[in-house]
């Protein structure tokens, strides 16, 4: 666990608001946002203490803010001269704060998830998300998290791919679920919006939820469930239905957390892990 200090000027905010952070130059007005913090030098893109989980702790220890996403600020929206769009990671306040400047420790422990629900229903409004929540309540039961998010979009695959890379890539989730798509109708498109992004190819999770699902039914040998890694996060692509959400996960979540833990570097014999 690695551990960064940073100084923070952060406006008086209540608990649960969104503050962008953002590196603001002397000559800036004030911020137009009722909540918003400032960093007292520019905050590095890609730097692994602003991913999705990282909490900011206060010097007795106790957690102030959380990284819950990001945003691509221009500008104008921060009142600053220049041409250069600023990426901003948004921070959820976990406690009361005061304005003021404050020196803050970042860390971050366990994972983060975030599951996707494809369906053109559902992004419409006509449809409940039964899949998502589920998928999210395995992986909390199995596995430490710091951090899960679900997002909801119609069957598209440029809109898939788009958002798996910059929950992957740009704000550092470790483990991306999707669930629906796999199948073979003509909107079925989740395999072919994914293989292309994949760094790696899991076949043995592949294999254990195609064996699983088999079990069940015969008919699963029609899903084209995917599974595979983009940088450090894993990416796998589950059916649509309840009920094979439910067993396609349990079939890879025994080796999920070693898998995880191997992706970010874990140099332990895998044998005697």
């Amino acid at each position: 666990m690695t551990e960064t200090i940073h100084t923070l000027s952060l406006c008086a905010c209540s608990e649960g608001d969104i503050l962008p952070l953002a590196h603001l130059p002397a000559t800036a007005g004030p911020s137009p946002f009722p909540a918003h913090g400032m960093a007292s030098r520019p905050l590095p893109d890609g730097n692994r203490q602003w991913r999705v989980g990282t909490c900011l702790h206060d010097a007795a220890g106790i957690a102030r803010l959380k990284v819950t996403g990001r945003a691509f600020l221009p500008p104008a929206a921060l009142r600053a001269e220049g041409p250069h769009t600023q990426i901003c990671p948004l921070l959820e306040a976990l406690t009361p704060i005061e304005a003021g400047t404050r020196t803050l420790a970042a860390r971050r422990e366990h994972w983060a998830l975030a599951w996707i629900t494809l369906s053109d229903k559902g992004a419409a409004g006509l449809r409940n998300d039964e899949s998502g929540p589920l998928m999210a309540a395995q992986v909390r039961a199995a596995l430490p998290l710091c951090h899960e998010q679900g997002f909801m979009i119609p069957d598209d695959p440029q809109t898939l791919r788009s958002l798996v890379a910059e929950l992957a890539l740009g704000q550092g989730y470790d483990l991306i679920l999707t669930s629906g798509g796999t199948g073979l109708a003509p909107r079925d498109t989740t395999p072919e919006a994914l293989l292309p992004l994949f760094d790696r190819r899991l076949p043995g999770f592949e294999q254990a939820m195609m064996q699983a699902s088999l079990a069940k039914t015969p008919t699963a040998a029609l899903s084209r469930a995917v599974a595979g890694t983009l940088g450090l996060t894993i990416v796998i692509a589950l059916p649509g239905s309840r009920k094979a959400v439910s067993e396609n996960l349990a079939a890879v979540l025994p080796a999920l957390g070693h898998a995880l833990d191997k992706l970010h570097g874990d140099p332990s014999d895998c044998g005697r892990a």
